[in-house]
């Protein structure tokens, strides 16, 4: 009967032992993918390291944008930040808020920079503007597979004066 107690006791140890690890990888992971939406927009973006994109961004990289449909993968990234990083040479983005579970990671962040160089035919404003933005990532064997972004871009336009604000005309 002793042994029997013993027994049972060391099964019930090992199975909360296990659970613990495995909700403690579970954090790990999550922490791991955080990381890795921060890189992106601390190192890619802000130090326009777009070297370091095929190392974070799987080759089969999608991005779902109403607004940039034409990014549609890693390659269209790199010339996609590339426009930005000539149009605004100060660009820098900041991560607001970094949530994440499952696979997937949210990023709140913000765009900022002064509009000096042409921005798809739209020429130098000189203008300083900052756009707020939302990006899921799909994180898939350690890179990001995937990513939904929405961003203010009407605010955007209206900064740089493409775009009349309301109540204002052309």
């Amino acid at each position: 009967m002793r042994n029997r107690l013993v027994l049972g006791i060391l099964l019930v140890l090992l199975l909360v032992f296990t659970a613990a690890c495995s909700y403690l990888g579970g954090q790990s992971a999550l922490e791991e993918n955080k990381t890795l939406a921060r890189r992106f927009f601390e190192e890619v973006a802000s130090q326009q390291k777009l070297d370091l994109i095929d190392e974070l961004f799987a080759p089969e990289y999608v991005l779902h944008d109403p607004a940039n449909p034409m990014v549609q993968n890693r390659e269209a990234l790199k010339g996609f930040l590339m426009g930005h990083y000539a149009a605004f040479p100060d660009a820098k983005w900041t991560v607001e808020d970094v949530m994440a579970e499952g696979d997937k990671v949210t990023v709140r962040w913000t765009f900022s920079g002064t509009h000096q160089g042409d921005l798809m035919g739209i020429p130098p404003t000189g203008k300083h503007v900052a756009m707020s933005g939302i990006s899921v990532y799909r994180i898939a064997d350690g890179k990001i597979a995937e990513e939904w972004a929405v961003a203010d871009v009407m605010g955007f336009m209206q900064q740089l004066g493409v775009v009349p604000a309301p109540g204002q005309s052309q």
